[in-house]
């Protein structure tokens, strides 16, 4: 029986990384894997899954209305799929997240889905909740603090490099948005 996987961390763990190894060893081994980001993430110009150490592949961009079941349902008739990748999967829908529950069930195929747990603020993403409440696996993905402990929260930084305490809770930047940390030193950087 197939199961969806839910792999979570703060920001720099390596999980674009660990999505791209793993559709990789499954085309190593002749099977076809078919790997989606939501559209919101433009970054590398849309439709592409990117890591920090230079790896990189084509991905279908999810738009939010987008039926994910219905999409690997058809890709799968065509031509077998044997894994489905989702990375930033903190930025889909619950509706995706429910119809990439039915591509396990129903299709019986792998799900791998690789996100953040939680914004800036420390609220949990859409995307999140609904795979923290319906995964059946949830694996959390480390990455440390600046002080060597286990990072947890992001911290999100202005061009000045200080702490950002509101906005929207989506917006997409790397290493000059954004900084992994333990809970203390987020705090920290919250009441300078």
């Amino acid at each position: 029986m197939a199961k969806v996987y839910f792999y979570y961390s703060a920001m720099n763990a390596g999980k674009s990384t660990v999505l791209l190894q793993s559709s990789y060893n499954y085309h190593e081994r002749g099977m076809r894997t078919l790997l989606f980001v939501p559209a919101v993430d433009t970054r590398g110009g849309g439709g592409k899954i990117a890591s920090r150490i230079g790896l990189h592949a084509d991905a279908m961009p999810l738009p939010p209305e987008e039926n994910v079941f219905a999409h690997v349902q058809s890709a799968h008739a065509a031509q077998p799929v044997a894994c489905v990748l989702v990375d930033e999967a903190q930025f889909l829908t619950r509706a995706q997240v429910e119809q990439l529950t039915d591509v396990s069930d129903r299709l019986n195929i792998p799900v791998l889905c690789y996100g953040l747990r939680t914004d800036f603020q420390a609220q949990l993403f859409p995307g999140s909740a609904a795979l923290l409440g319906l995964a059946d696996n949830l694996i959390e993905l480390k990455t440390i603090c600046h002080c060597g402990r286990k990072a947890i929260m992001n911290l999100r930084v202005g061009p000045d490099g200080r702490a950002v305490r509101e906005g929207a809770q989506v917006e997409i930047g790397g290493n000059e948005r954004y900084v992994a940390m333990c809970r203390r030193h987020y705090k920290d950087a919250l009441a300078l």
